[in-house]
């Protein structure tokens, strides 16, 4: 290590031994204090520069790789490390899956205190890039210069960009030329939008000074190979949206539907605003397995489709359902989960916060001819309480799959007071999935983990648990 000044801090040599939260590569320095660095992948051996110094850590970023991982390969984008949007594309898909299960393991080991438990090789993705079936893209007239360009001295006029926001920097769009998530002709819809309404004068929108047309783009696609498109148009020019709308429809046949939104508030949000339906019916729909879904432009809808199926079919394999078993789904989203296994149980009873969400599960439940389906809507912690287990019949089976900050104590408390004989716990965060086990583990065995990688080129990870009743 050496020190130019207190705020400038070298760690030099530092090789990278494991992968962290968050998709860090962790490391060592000479006296044993642990590295967390960012721009590297575990196996380099690099120069780090220190952003935060603790007595026990440090988090910097790499600034010269002076050996390379033997994990490491060419990224396919010319975007990548720029974007923020895929870290981990600079690294073997192999290895990124051993990395996943490794901390998905270590959390429920070391964070649940969980021992004894069977460990499902990880479920890898079928597709490592165009995986996602939605993407959402932002308008702005000052896109992101990098550092060379700004170093050129170069006068860039047109600065007019459609991508995604710089991470950490809500005002900075970089314009993206290519992006391997969505399949086409997501690319090519883009390119051909911010072509046109460049070439016809149409105004991008100013993020700092809260003034332009045209706002963001939502492309969204189902697995037949129809699509929606929706805009958010800061203001009202009708003849400039029906020109740019008619260029679309007639330039891609795919289009099943086109909707826009007029949105002059502070932020980006749809939920809040009313959808207007130019072309088509408004909505996609999809299949999963014979069960029916209506995507609309508001709907939650896993992105990963073909994985998301893999995740259900594991999540009722882990049921084990025989037919005659009541189940509770918790944080049901819009009970694409509870009509999954539906079909195969006695009666399912779904809980979710968000109103629209349980809309949904109602339409779909009907839509695909289920009678054994009820759903509830209201706050978790509030709804699943003394009250609501005594005027319902206990469950033999519950299935949770809460947001990222897992389950609140009072839901656990209640679970343990249901005491369903099985609990399958999906997770999006096994951090938290963890903790909330160690809350269970007097009362349930840990059986076995099954990680799901949902989200290829990323450090994210699922993870499905079964727990049975001691």
């Amino acid at each position: 290590m050496k020190k130019r000044n207190k705020k400038n801090i070298i760690l030099e040599n530092i090789k990278l031994l494991n992968a962290g939260a968050k998709g860090v590569a962790i490391g060592r320095t000479e006296e044993g204090k642990t590295v967390m660095v960012t721009g590297a992948i575990p196996g380099d051996i690099v120069n780090v520069k220190v952003k935060k110094a603790k007595s026990k850590y440090y988090e910097g970023e790499a600034i010269d790789l002076l050996e390379k991982s033997p994990h490491r390969v060419d990224p396919k984008c010319i975007h990548f490390g720029v974007c923020g949007g895929c870290k981990w594309q600079n690294m073997s898909y192999e290895k990124q899956l051993d990395f996943k299960q490794e901390e998905v393991y270590n959390n429920i080991k070391r964070i649940g205190g969980i021992d004894n438990f069977e460990t499902v090789p990880i479920l890898g993705s079928q597709e490592q890039y165009y995986y996602r079936n939605k993407m959402e893209f932002s308008f702005s007239n000052a896109r992101w210069l990098t550092q060379y360009e700004i170093s050129s001295e170069e006068n860039f006029g047109n600065r007019d960009a459609l991508g995604f926001h710089i991470p950490g920097m809500w005002s900075k769009i970089l314009d993206l030329k290519e992006c391997f998530l969505q399949e086409e002709p997501s690319n090519t819809i883009r390119l051909a939008v911010k072509e046109y309404a460049v070439k016809n004068g149409l105004d991008f929108f100013d993020v700092k000074n809260h003034e332009g047309f045209l706002r963001t783009l939502m492309m969204r696609q189902n697995s037949n190979g129809e699509w929606m498109v929706l805009f958010q148009l800061f203001r009202e020019e009708k003849e400039n949206r029906e020109k740019l709308f008619q260029f679309l429809l007639e330039t891609f046949p795919q289009i099943k539907t086109l909707v826009y939104a007029i949105n002059p508030k502070a932020n980006d949000s749809i939920y809040d605003l009313d959808i207007n339906v130019y072309f088509g019916e408004g909505y996609l729909m999809e299949e999963m397995d014979g069960l029916k879904f209506k995507i609309g432009p508001k709907s939650f809808f896993q992105t990963n489709y073909k994985q998301a199926l893999e995740l259900y079919r594991k999540t009722l394999e882990f049921a084990d359902l025989k037919g005659d078993e009541v189940v509770y789904d918790l944080y049901t989203g819009t009970g694409t989960i509870a009509q999954y296994v539906a079909r195969k149980a006695k009666q399912v009873i779904g809980i979710e916060s968000v109103q629209e969400a349980i809309d949904a599960a109602i339409e779909h439940a009907q839509l695909n001819g289920l009678t054994n389906t009820t759903f509830y809507c209201g706050d978790m912690k509030d709804i699943f309480n003394d009250e609501f287990l005594a005027n319902h019949p206990k469950a033999d089976v519950l299935i949770t799959d809460p947001p990222r900050d897992g389950m609140h104590q009072k839901v656990v408390e209640q679970i343990l007071k249901l005491s369903p004989e099985k609990v399958v716990y999906v997770s999006c965060n096994s951090a938290t999935q963890a903790r909330d086990l160690a809350l269970m583990k007097d009362h349930y065995d840990v059986v076995k983990i099954l990680p799901v990688d949902m989200f290829p080129q990323t450090h994210h990870v699922e993870n499905i648990a079964l727990l049975i009743k001691k």
